[in-house]
């Protein structure tokens, strides 16, 4: 008895996704697919012998239309993050515009493969955008050899998995080379995450970089790692003012986390820029209301998730998009918390 043909059979031979199949044998109209990759689809179905039956048609007609932001933290930090309303407005722009629904997931780390497959075999979505990638993240090589089109908001190197993000460590760079120009030399930071999230190991070697490229001595005993939110941020400042007082200037790696920061800067009796200059990362909204207002590194949040979108819904129709991964232009808006060392007349 010879194996039944199905619709991964032709996906296979098409070198399109079996989501792609579907829309096209079963004639969904919402996706615009290029009428090539709907003939290569068409003729390996020919090729092949394969018909979609009366069950595949009635699951195409009602596909999930939907793409998920996956986002691999835990979900009281989602709640008071401060960067997630600037991506999820650029995501629904696109989302509207194609008439998708928007499904968000969180997933804890170390779960995350188990959460991956759970939402390829259900089909509740038919593409995802994992927010926040880990490097050690093992659910990610097993989003590489399914057939759910996924695209990383961040970039780890070696992945096949397309992407979209900003070049971290440059921007990174910046922000220390400003406050090295500004004649600070003995320089804290204080990361926005765990070292396994990609942004914030890249930053944190941005940070390393500029202080080689000055010709000054990396200390570890001012780092700290926060952990998002603003009250990891308080508590880092606090560490690093009772164990190393005499620093004149900290990165933050993340606005949100630098907030709570000069909070603790301000309690212990300093002035920001006067005692200490602060310069943050990602340009959330806030910054500019803070008193002083926040030097920062301005993430193009909208544009990501815009990109993202777009870049997503290109894998889906079974398209090969021009580029794998797409970085974005970032720039430095130096604001009031940050002056020089000794003030010029």
């Amino acid at each position: 008895m010879s194996k039944r043909v199905t619709s991964q059979d032709v996906a296979n031979l098409a070198g399109v996704s079996r989501t792609t199949v579907s829309f096209v044998l079963n004639d969904v109209k919402r996706f615009s697919i290029r009428p090539e990759t709907a003939a290569k689809v068409r003729q390996a179905a020919q090729q092949l012998g394969y018909v979609p039956n009366a069950s595949a048609r009635a699951l195409a007609s009602n596909s999930a239309m939907a793409i998920g932001l996956i986002m691999t933290r835990n979900p009281q930090y989602i709640a008071s993050d401060s960067f997630l309303p600037l991506i999820m407005g650029g995501m629904m722009d696109v989302v509207k515009q194609n008439q998708l629904g928007l499904l968000v997931e969180w997933v804890e780390p170390g779960q995350q493969l188990r959460a991956y497959m759970a939402l390829t075999r259900a089909r509740h979505i038919d593409g995802m955008i994992l927010m926040t990638p880990r490097s050690d993240d093992t659910g990610l090589k097993a989003l590489e050899d399914s057939d759910i089109p996924a695209v990383l908001m961040g970039y780890i190197p070696g992945l096949k998995l397309h992407s979209v993000d900003v070049d971290n460590i440059q921007a990174a760079k910046v922000a220390v080379d400003h406050l090295i120009e500004l004649g600070h030399q003995k320089i804290a930071c204080i990361t926005n995450a765990a070292t396994p999230y990609s942004s914030s190991s890249q930053r944190f070697d941005g940070y390393k970089q500029a202080l080689a490229g000055a010709g000054l001595v990396f200390d570890p005993n001012l780092v700290r790692q926060a952990d998002f939110d603003s009250h990891s941020g308080y508590k880092q400042m606090q560490s690093l003012l009772e164990t190393n007082p005499d620093f004149t200037a900290v990165f933050v790696a993340s606005d949100a986390v630098a907030i709570g920061a000069m909070l603790a800067i301000r309690e212990a009796g300093l002035r920001i820029p006067e005692d200490i200059s602060i310069v943050g990362f990602d340009d959330i909204p806030a910054a500019s209301y803070v008193t002083p207002k926040l030097s920062t590194v301005h993430m193009p949040a909208k544009e990501i998730a815009q990109h993202s979108c777009e870049l997503l819904l290109q894998l889906m129709r079974g398209e090969k998009p021009e580029t794998k991964d797409i970085s974005l232009p970032t720039h430095l808006k130096i604001r009031q918390s940050t002056a020089y060392l000794e003030r010029r007349p």
